[in-house]
């Protein structure tokens, strides 16, 4: 109990700035009139209901010990001493009474949540039902509880909520609408408290970037969703003995996670949930683990925005498959097909599971203002504007990728391998490497553990083998309307949230018209900017396909990178194709 006291004066400066609510009578009124209690209950209502929305359904109260559902929450506030001074407010002034109303509601119903790594001695749901956890036996995972309760409610925090007890995860409906508002839940506590179990009093800086707790996957969402996070050593002492009221403002322990993490300042502090930076996102996850198979994909929820339904007993493939089906089909975005290792069962151009994206994309050279205009100057002589502005067109119009029946309908500029020839290796090597030959393309060799059919012009064979460059729009070089950063100050219409676009292939504009007559020198000089930019190197894709027409991608150990032999050879980029893939 001493070090509970000890504490409570670190921990004085989360008290909020808000009055304390008898305050609010000393207000000056521009008018008075009296209003009904029943008024004054249905202003109560709207703002407890506006309050809860973004609440855990049950809360423990710090002060009964109690684990209270929504209706318990709300006949607790009714016996406060805090409705009862709103009740007693007679006078009527409708901005004020709401305003106060609002403050005396937020100040109530504030909550604090706990970010941790579960262990073996956990308590459960039905274990602290209709009991007092204060009076139960402090042993194990019950201490862990007890000890969270009593530094919140030393906080002047009525609410607390810990995810191991507060969930009837027997109650499916209440599983899944609380897996699917977790993200919301930690964005709106009013504080985070984060236990960080194999962390010990004696343990200096780098103890929390070793703890286990970094590596958990429900954790991430845990940390970057919150605006106010506070780290304790199993033994409940502030980690590092840090003083700030809020750890995302310690600089100390912000970098000592930027590097055990390699997610960037930024992101840790001021985090948007959203579609943007998906593949840079699954990197971040890509290093992390749960308990069950599943979580890895449905820890993920929020930091995408994205709400599924939630099938524990779903293989890993299916859950993470649903996951990456459902950020394609939204945003647009391919990114998340860059990935090396094995494919998912779910669909071949998604992987099997989430290590796949724990190497960065491929960095491949980019151009300098400078190149790009010497090189379109070169190709003015040679590619006519017809043909450019025809190809310009044919990829502007091509439609957004889509996912139907777990089947992957992929935009792409398509390349027909002409040879596959296996390359001599160690007969025990799981790995093979194939000889490429691909028209309009440098010669590749190619690392998979599948076992392809080796063919040539000279012996085909009935299966067809694409290489393909899935179409990224943005090479067109047209303006990104969307212009939201996932970092910095929440300050949109939804209360800190940045909404995830659709496709942001739906929202650019489509089609410039084809006329007959001569195609006009802006609309060259852009039309030959994305031949330049599709001469470059890219990350490409290899098809097979199957016996429905359907394609397969062979997946392989690393990233297949392909370039044309000659840009101003438009005719070979001309093949824009939207194929299907299982």
């Amino acid at each position: 109990m001493q070090r509970f006291v000890a504490h409570n004066a670190m921990i004085k400066p989360l008290r909020p700035s808000i009055p304390c609510c008898p305050s609010w009578r000393m207000l000056p009124m521009r008018s008075f009139e009296y209003v009904s209690p029943s008024d004054v209950e249905d202003a109560v209502r709207r703002a407890i209901w506006i309050e809860l929305e973004n609440a855990p359904l049950r809360l423990l109260n710090t002060h009964t010990g109690l684990l209270c559902d929504r209706a318990a929450q709300i006949n607790a506030f009714k016996t406060s001493t805090e409705y009862q001074e709103i009740l007693s407010f007679t006078t009527k002034h409708a901005d004020l009474r709401m305003e106060r109303i609002t403050e005396v509601v937020a100040m109530y119903f504030r909550r604090v949540l706990l970010s941790h790594r579960w262990d073996d001695t956990e308590l459960l749901f039905d274990d602290i039902q209709d009991k007092v956890v204060y009076e139960m036996n402090a042993l194990g995972g019950l201490m862990k509880l007890q000890s969270f309760c009593k530094i919140a409610r030393q906080a002047g925090f009525f609410w607390a909520w810990m995810d191991t007890c507060c969930i009837d995860k027997n109650n499916n409906a209440e599983l899944q609408e609380s897996i699917n508002s977790m993200f919301a839940w930690y964005r709106h506590s009013a504080l985070t408290i984060v236990y960080l179990g194999d962390v010990f009093p004696s343990s200096n800086a780098g103890a929390l970037a070793r703890s286990a707790w970094n590596k958990r996957g429900w954790t991430l969402q845990e940390f970057v969703a919150p605006r106010i996070v506070v780290f304790y050593r199993n033994d409940w002492s502030l980690y590092l003995d840090d003083g700030f009221p809020n750890h995302k403002d310690s600089p100390a322990i912000i970098e000592e996670l930027e590097g055990a993490t390699a997610i960037d300042a930024r992101a840790l502090v001021s985090f948007r949930p959203g579609m943007r930076g998906i593949r840079e996102k699954l990197q971040w996850a890509s290093t992390r683990n749960t308990t069950l198979q599943e979580d890895i994909a449905y820890s993920l929820f929020g930091i995408f925005s994205i709400h599924l339904p939630v099938i524990y007993g779903e293989k890993k493939q299916n859950a993470l498959g649903r996951l990456l089906q459902e950020i394609v089909a939204r945003s647009g975005d391919i990114t998340a097909l860059d990935w090396v290792g094995q494919s998912s069962e779910f669909n071949s151009c998604l992987p099997a599971d989430i290590t796949s994206y724990t190497a960065p994309p491929c960095a491949l050279p980019s151009l300098s203002e400078d190149e790009i205009q010497t090189m379109v100057s070169s190709l003015r002589n040679t590619v006519t504007a017809e043909l450019a502005w025809k190809l310009y067109t044919l990829l502007d119009n091509i439609s957004a990728p889509r996912f139907a029946n777990c089947r992957l309908h992929l935009p792409c500029i398509v390349f027909r391998v002409t040879e596959v020839r296996r390359r001599l290796g160690p007969v025990q090597e799981t790995n093979f490497t194939y000889g490429v030959k691909v028209d309009g393309l440098h010669d590749l060799l190619i690392n998979t553990e599948e076992t392809m059919i080796q063919f040539s012009r000279a012996r085909p064979t009935w299966q067809t083998v694409l290489l393909v460059r899935p179409w990224n729009r943005y090479l067109l070089e047209l303006p990104d309307f969307t212009g939201v950063s996932d970092f910095g100050d929440d300050t949109g219409s939804e209360d800190g949230y940045w909404s995830a676009p659709g496709s942001p292939i739906d929202e650019l504009p489509r089609g410039f018209p084809v006329e007959e007559e001569l195609v006009d020198v802006e609309s060259h000089s852009r039309a030959l900017r994305l031949i330049v930019r599709l001469g470059q190197p890219f990350s490409a894709l290899l098809l097979a396909q199957q016996r429905g027409g359907e394609y397969k991608r062979i997946a392989s150990d690393h990233d297949i990178i392909a370039q044309v032999k000659d840009m101003a050879s438009v005719d070979n980029m001309m093949d824009v194709r939207t194929l299907e893939i299982l």
